[in-house]
């Protein structure tokens, strides 16, 4: 026969093992929440990045011009395909992609900048605006405000 005190603090015991688990699980979920934000908030201005280098290395130019924002027929006003084929084409040292790493990634407001090394210290900035997803470069190697201040602090830090 069990006795009046047999159960004493076993419900209390099982309240506080569940609320554990759901206090587990729900920082779990924000953990995971935080590492998916972080690892795909610029996934699609990384991917123009490397299908850009993927039409470079293709020799497809016309097709790679296209994602600057620049059409062929309609050439952009300062950044025509004759000056694209300069800096990207066979006789450029940036046309052979194959020698270009991602040395970082910058997430900016309105885009992100991502460093192209091709040896130590020859290095080629690419800007990826969010609204159109059009590449170009970009004159400095941190995210700035309109007035030209670095607004990301840390990239003083870590070049």
């Amino acid at each position: 026969m069990s006795g009046f005190l047999d159960t004493y603090g076993q419900e209390e015991a099982r309240r506080e093992r569940a609320i554990r688990r759901w206090a587990g699980g729900i920082l779990a979920a924000v953990l995971l929440a935080l590492v998916g934000y972080w690892y795909f908030h610029d996934y699609r201005e990384k991917r123009q990045v490397a299908q850009f280098l993927k039409l470079v290395a293709e020799k497809k130019y016309e097709d790679a011009y296209r994602l600057w924002g620049c059409d062929p027929k309609r050439p952009c006003r300062d950044y025509n395909m004759e000056k694209f084929l300069e800096d990207w084409g066979p006789k450029s040292p940036y046309g052979n992609v194959a020698r270009a790493r991602v040395r970082r990634t910058r997430s900016c407001e309105e885009g992100i900048i991502q460093i192209l090394e091709y040896a130590p210290g020859d290095e080629v900035y690419l800007y990826v605006d969010r609204k159109e997803r059009h590449i170009s470069y970009s004159p400095f190697g941190y995210c700035v405000d309109a007035s030209g201040r670095n607004v990301n602090l840390i990239d003083i830090f870590f070049r």
